[in-house]
């Protein structure tokens, strides 16, 4: 019994600012975003109970008489802020807790911040949620708990600011018209007012669901939830929910992603490209428990061939196939068994019960991974019994009968147990198996005495050919650096710089040693540059100007100080200097013949 809750947290600076920058009310650009959200949960095949959004009425209205008791407990009261402010993070900022003078979460510029503001007292706690952090399984995973007692809770937990009074898009304060509430009490409390929580009365969903069994929460955000939110519960004598997973990142090759980098990739580009069932289990399957997870072309097509079309696809494909071929598509078990049965059997049980543990432990990826591994185990359990083999000696029908049916319950189990990740695969898997029982309870036991009749054999995953996928995909969603950056409008005038800005740019004459192509990107050359004591693997958008025979041998410009970084999966340690004149492209050479790693100054 679930309830799923999912929204919007829509008020705040930095919604104001992005509106008045398209010229419409903040309430206008939420509700474009809106739409875009809840397109993308439906694209996606995501289902959810509710979905809240913090503009709702019910929950501006319960969020006021929240923040309203907490004033009336003495956990709030008026002050002034003076620090750092991040605008995009909506966050304040001590000098300690900032990173090379920037916000510690996103790593973006902080601005000076002065106001008059209401402060909750978060001290009288500190010693609760300590505990909570370190004696319970409060917040999983455990490493991330001591990282927030660490840098948060030891340091001397300090005051939060819960209200502004230099922008008005939010909810107003009752009792002081000049604030409005700041984002953390409005968004977090949205946990409880969905279920019909308010100070005065609480509603028949929240006394059935709360506290929730667990909150899955980005890790850059664990702390509002695992130090905030707990405080404001116990602020108001409510539960604390259950438990909170810290999810991981998605991480784009090494990287996380950037439109300059040109390495973002968009849900529906890539279910285009691959399908949506395809996209979800890439997504899941490669999110680990406690690290960030990695995405690139490269290891979807990979992961697409090995795990969904050579074994999943080809275990149902060739065992309804060979029911059709040798019974006319309608078997019943005989039970003729051996012990490679058995084996298959509990192997069948014994994921059932895996994937419910992991499920539990919100192990995701390994519980996609044990459905896959008995799709394994079953195409083994083909090898084992070699049932074309079986087929040419009409005394051996019954057995052939027999292996044939455990291949099919085997791939009933699959195709409930896959649901979850891939529910558009998982009917049709048990459309061609034509399954009667189709329920999680199903599985609780291995069928052994029904009549089977199967449906035509259709591939359900097509084997890619990965070399041409991998340029036909990169060529449709990728943009590269150079041509995303001749779509930005021209600047009318380039701030001005002193000597001082520009001696922090090292530049050095290279000769190119080898060049060569970047596979599956058309514009994408990769150059050996001796600089002198070192030779740099460069990448560069040139390939459309230059070919790599053109390259040998040339004396360029290299910036040798840029951050490394990768394109389209290849390490790029600097940047060759070349100008452009209308479609002509033309690299910065000297003169004269100088030593490679020469300085240019």
């Amino acid at each position: 019994d679930v309830m799923f809750l999912t929204g919007t947290d829509e008020h705040g600076q930095k919604i104001e600012m992005k509106a008045a920058e398209k010229g419409v009310t903040p309430k206008e650009y939420v509700d474009e975003i809106v739409e875009i959200f809840k397109n993308l949960w439906s694209f996606m095949n995501i289902s959810y109970d509710r979905y809240i959004r913090t503009t709702d009425d019910y929950h501006v209205e319960a969020v006021q008489k929240i923040f309203k008791a907490l004033y009336d407990k003495g956990y709030i009261y008026k002050g002034e802020y003076k620090g750092k402010y991040c605008t995009p993070c909506e966050s304040f900022w001590t000098d300690s807790q900032l990173v090379d003078g920037k916000c510690p979460d996103c790593g973006r510029e902080v601005v000076e911040a002065k106001e008059e503001a209401y402060f909750f007292k978060m001290s009288p706690f500190a010693e609760r949620i300590e505990k909570l952090l370190t004696e319970t399984d409060y917040l999983r995973p455990k490493t991330r708990a001591t990282e927030l007692v660490n840098n948060f809770i030891k340091p001397g937990l300090e005051d939060l600011c819960v209200s502004r009074t230099t922008f008005k898009w939010g909810v107003p304060v009752t009792f002081d018209e000049k604030h409005v509430i700041y984002v953390w009490i409005d968004a977090l409390s949205n946990y409880i007012t969905a279920l019909g929580y308010s100070v005065d009365e609480k509603g028949e969903l929240y006394q059935k669901y709360w506290p929730a069994n667990v909150h899955i929460i980005g890790k850059d955000i664990l702390r509002f939830h695992t130090i905030y939110w707990p405080i404001m519960l116990m602020a108001l004598g409510e539960p604390l929910p259950k438990q909170i997973f810290g999810h991981p990142w998605l991480l784009s090759g090494n990287d996380k992603m950037s439109k300059s980098k040109g390495n973002v990739m968009y849900a529906d580009d890539l279910v285009r490209h691959f399908g949506v069932d395809a996209v979800r289990y890439y997504l899941l399957r490669e999110m680990p428990f406690a690290q960030d997870g990695t995405i690139t072309l490269e290891t979807i097509i990979s992961r697409y061939n090995a795990d969904l079309a050579n074994t999943l696809g080809n275990l149902v494909n060739r065992t309804v196939a060979m029911i059709n071929k040798y019974f006319g598509g309608t078997i019943t078990n005989p039970l003729i068994s051996d012990n490679v049965d058995n084996e298959l059997i509990a192997a069948c049980t014994d994921t059932r019960a895996a994937v419910c543990d992991l499920m539990n432990k919100f192990r995701v990826a390994d519980a996609s991974e044990a459905v896959i591994n008995l799709a394994r185990r079953s195409n083994k359990y083909i090898d084992e019994t070699a049932p074309w083999a079986l087929a040419k000696d009409e005394a051996n029908s019954d057995r052939l009968k027999t292996v044939l049916y455990n291949l099919v319950e085997a791939i009933r189990f699959i195709g409930v147990l896959i649901a979850p990740f891939m529910p558009e695969t998982s009917e049709k898997i048990l459309n061609q198996i034509n399954a009667k029982c189709r329920d999680f309870d199903s599985t609780e036991t291995f069928v052994q005495n029904n009549e089977i009749s199967v449906s035509e054999a259709t591939p359900l995953f097509a084997r890619l050919d990965e070399a041409k996928k991998l340029e036909e995909v990169a060529n449709d969603i990728f943009k590269p650096v150079e041509e995303a950056k001749e779509e930005e409008p021209e600047e009318e005038k380039v701030p001005e710089i002193t000597i001082d800005d520009f001696a922090k740019v090292q530049l050095k004459i290279g000769k190119v040693l080898e060049c060569k192509p970047v596979e599956g990107a058309k514009k994408l050359l990769v150059s050996q540059i001796n600089i002198g004591k070192e030779v740099r693997q460069i990448v560069s958008g040139i390939a459309s100007h230059y070919s790599p025979e053109d390259m040998v041998g040339k004396k360029v410009v290299v910036v040798t100080n840029l951050k490394p970084a990768k394109l389209r999966g290849v390490l790029s340690e600097g940047m060759i200097l070349a100008t452009m004149d209308g479609d002509t492209l033309s690299l910065l050479a000297p003169d004269k013949d100088v030593a490679d790693g020469s300085s240019v100054s």
